[in-house]
């Protein structure tokens, strides 16, 4: 899941860092991104901490299915775009972090989305962690497969046992991938080293009956890492056709103006470092208890003082060190 967060994140800023690389393609595509039917209000109104030159964006990775409205979120994230510090931060949420969730009661952060989309987990987020966030923006994972197949594919080891399981969902990954040139369905028949187009990538990803659900993450690992050398390698004239494949599966409250702004920040501070931090934090107990609750099920409760050190990192830029706390 970590390097599935890197391609998330590096695909918002692939969609922030082009326009100005290759201004009128871009912006063209920009302006396809779906508009997001939330309420702003909560966006708009500043109810929680705040600085002036630091904006809050809130990144959700959907594991939504072809025709269905609602899920669950896979990811959340908040991308730290910070004019005073001059830096980027990432901080990860914990889908199984113990929250109170407005209307509903205490339940786990990734309910928050089921329940009410994006307005209730913006408020669940804001009341919770005592932040105010600015924008957000819902990727879909089905756009991978179109990015796959825009960067002409990926490169990943075929073992027998994985080729036949993969085989068994091609059918339906086919049928998901809305590539008009994707041709005739397409299944594997050797094994080593090849290159898999989008949905048969796909397909690959969800293998795990053949050994376990650590084989499926390697897998995932395997694919992600593989994609990232991909983009890492290609020209950033081929930038703008990336965001056009991925374009139609992303959502936000943003305008093309924003995204732009947005952009000449980003270039500005650079890709380089990008600080991260998660949330609840896990590596000590003081902060944090993983555990069954009650008819919760497994949960993340942290302690309201760690939330002074969440605000900590993403408006006075002081990163947690576990050795000094």
């Amino acid at each position: 899941m970590k390097r599935l967060k890197q391609l998330m994140i590096i695909l918002l800023l692939v969609l922030l860092a082009t326009p100005l690389a290759i201004f009128g393609l871009s912006v063209s595509y920009l302006s396809k991104i779906n508009s997001s039917n939330i309420d702003t209000g909560s966006l708009e109104k500043h109810s929680y901490a705040h600085k002036d030159g630091i904006k809050n964006i809130l990144i959700l990775g959907s594991d939504a299915r072809p025709g269905e409205n609602a899920s669950r979120t896979d990811s959340m994230m908040i991308l730290t775009i910070d004019n005073v510090n001059d830096s980027l931060k990432i901080t990860s949420l914990a889908r199984d972090a113990f929250v109170n969730i407005p209307g509903y009661g205490y339940s786990k952060l990734t309910h928050a989305y089921a329940y009410g989309k994006e307005k209730l987990l913006i408020d669940t987020i804001e009341s919770n962690f005592e932040i105010d966030l600015d924008d957000v923006v819902l990727i879909n994972f089905q756009s991978f497969i179109s990015i796959i197949d825009a960067i002409g594919g990926v490169t990943v080891n075929v073992t027998e046992d994985e080729m036949t399981e993969m085989n068994k969902f091609i059918p339906e990954t086919y049928k998901w991938s809305e590539n008009p040139d994707k041709g005739e369905m397409t299944l594997i028949t050797r094994v080593g080293s090849q290159k898999l187009n989008g949905y048969q990538a796909l397909s690959f990803a969800r293998i795990r009956k053949n050994d376990s659900a650590f084989g499926r993450d390697n897998r995932q690992r395997m694919i992600v890492s593989n994609l990232l050398k991909e983009i890492k390698n290609t020209s950033k004239l081929k930038y703008p056709f990336l965001i056009k494949a991925a374009a139609p599966y992303i959502s936000t409250n943003m305008s093309t103006t924003k995204m732009i702004k947005y952009s000449i920040d980003v270039l500005r501070i650079g890709t380089g470092s990008i600080k991260q931090m998660e949330f609840p934090i896990v590596s000590s107990e003081k902060y944090s208890t993983g555990g069954i609750y009650g008819s919760y099920g497994w949960v993340l409760r942290f302690e309201p003082e760690s939330i002074k050190i969440l605000k900590s990192f993403i408006f006075n830029d002081v990163q947690f060190d576990e050795s000094k706390n």
